[in-house]
């Protein structure tokens, strides 16, 4: 394993891409909740969901369980002698491995590499979500580590990998909301970033959405609004509902993609993909089950989590498609399985039992985050 800094050569340069999250996977990787003052209830509720979840995707590929010192033994019960589940001991901040952990890059003889960025909480001392997270910064050295694999490492671009998303064919889709906030990288402009890009995840265009739907705790990540389905085609968040609290972001994000080609030259394949009806509230008993820690600011049920259907995760064979209780939860899995005809559309309810509650003091507004929340999946060859 070779840690490749941007002065000795960037994966680009040496024929690495990132591919579609629709094409084939060796494994996912997803990290075990833990923290109570994030998750309701000492995490346990989040837990189970998380059990759900692995267990499911483990009955179609391999999956990597990390989990930090105090519950790998409780862990490693739960799923001894589950096939396909694999539990290592990993440090780390928070449950959220798709963004702070590596992209996985392929090139054409099949051989992997990672892009490992810099991360910084959503926002680092600007309005971050948390401190520290050194650890989570770090978790793409153990990936390569334990992968065996070498690492391409940017020396000052932050990037998430809910806030990109690729379809293996030279097309990346984000959102200016997101990538150029000043949180991130202030010291780019628009076409420097789309250079660091390139560079890093092997593509040649890039199509920018204006707005996500969560300013104030990812700062409006794509993975809630648009994500590559197949060549050529791309699932984006809409509703009919002119009242909707979102109408105006997704009439705006479907024009984009309707009006625009991806890097060979293709007019889009547009699956709309329904928004909930409604957002999500904790109740009262709810949020006094979140422990107070000094530095963050309590959650309130006045406080809304924003879902959406789209933050799902696509494996081999499979998508798992996060469920809210909501009166749309039906048709999203029919317009997912849409964009999906070869693959089983399998909703896992995440609303109320494993809702995410965490904000930061520079923060006056953190929605809870997606517990069917896309993993990291190293992808084959």
């Amino acid at each position: 394993m070779k840690t490749i800094y941007e002065s000795e050569s960037t994966p680009k340069k040496d024929g690495f891409y990132m591919p579609g999250e629709y094409e084939g996977q060796e494994r996912t990787w997803i990290l075990w909740p833990h923290r109570s003052d994030v998750w309701l209830c000492g995490a346990k509720p989040a837990q189970k969901v998380f059990t759900e979840i692995i267990k499911t995707v483990a009955r179609f590929q391999p999956i990597t369980v990390g989990v930090n010192t105090e519950d790998f033994p409780a862990v490693c019960e739960i799923f001894d002698g589950v096939e396909n589940v694999r539990v290592i001991h990993i440090g780390y901040n928070d449950s959220w491995i798709r963004d702070p952990g590596p992209a996985f890059l392929v090139n054409d003889n099949g051989e992997v590499a990672l892009s490992h960025f810099p991360f910084n909480a959503y926002g680092g001392f600007i309005d971050g979500l948390y401190f520290p997270w050194d650890k989570d910064a770090s978790i793409g050295l153990r990936v390569a580590q334990l992968e065996q694999v070498n690492r391409y490492r940017p020396e000052d671009y932050i990037l998430e990998g809910g806030s990109f998303n690729c379809d293996g064919q030279g097309t990346v889709v984000t959102t200016e909301m997101c990538l150029l906030n000043e949180d991130r990288n202030s010291q780019y402009t628009k076409e420097q970033i789309e250079e660091k890009l390139s560079e890093y995840l092997g593509i040649e265009k890039v199509i920018w959405i204006k707005d996500g739907i969560d300013p104030y705790e990812t700062n409006g990540h794509v993975d809630d609004v648009a994500c590559f389905s197949a060549p050529g085609e791309v699932c984006c968040m809409w509703t009919d509902d002119s009242n909707h609290k979102f109408y105006k972001e997704c009439q705006e994000a479907y024009k984009t993609l309707s009006e625009t080609t991806d890097a060979r030259g293709r007019k889009l394949k547009i699956h709309k993909v329904i928004m909930p009806a409604t957002s999500v509230y904790m109740t009262e008993e709810e949020a006094s089950t979140i422990d107070p820690v000094e530095g963050v600011l309590p959650r309130t049920p006045e406080d809304a989590f924003e879902p959406s259907y789209l933050n799902f995760l696509p494996i081999n064979g499979a998508v798992l498609v996060p469920q809210f209780g909501d009166p749309n939860d039906a048709q999203a899995l029919k317009d997912i399985q849409a964009a999906y005809p070869d693959r089983e559309v399998i909703g896992i309810m995440t609303a109320r039992s494993s809702m995410v509650a965490a904000t930061s003091t520079a923060s006056p507004n953190s929605s809870p985050r997606r517990a069917a929340s896309r993993g990291g999946c190293r992808h084959t060859g």
